[in-house]
């Protein structure tokens, strides 16, 4: 929470600034966020962050509770989460209910990472661009 707060913040002070510094700024916080995280989550998240910029160059990077996150509109699409901050045996990338992954009645909305396999980045890259659909 305190992370969030945070973030609010930043976000507040940068009102008045232009749609593309406020982007740019964002994007440098979460690039930031990504170098401080040890080295496998890091490695996990450049790769996520990369697939995400380059199958959906529309969303938004922030940060989302000290995690990088992908909006549209300022809503939350997709976001990363890392194993050392939440002390988790994997990282996770996840879908908010913005996704438009609808599948039935039920469907997935995180997955757990602990690699990323040239398949593995296929599959984000289709989730991603369903998500955003």
């Amino acid at each position: 929470m305190k992370e969030h707060a945070r973030e609010e913040k930043k976000a507040a002070a940068r009102r008045g600034s232009s749609r593309a510094e406020k982007d740019a700024a964002a994007e440098r916080d979460v690039l930031a966020k990504i170098a401080e995280m040890p080295e496998a989550d890091r490695v996990l998240a450049e790769r996520i962050h990369e697939i995400i910029k380059t199958t959906a160059p529309d969303l938004a990077p922030k940060l989302w509770y000290g995690m990088p996150a992908y909006a549209r509109d300022g809503k939350v699409v997709c976001h990363f989460q890392s194993a050392e901050k939440f002390k988790s045996r994997y990282a996770t990338l996840g879908f908010s209910d913005q996704a438009a992954l609808d599948d039935g009645t039920m469907w997935p909305t995180a997955y757990a990472l602990k690699e990323l396999t040239t398949a593995d980045e296929q599959h984000i890259s289709a989730l991603v661009k369903k998500a955003v659909g």
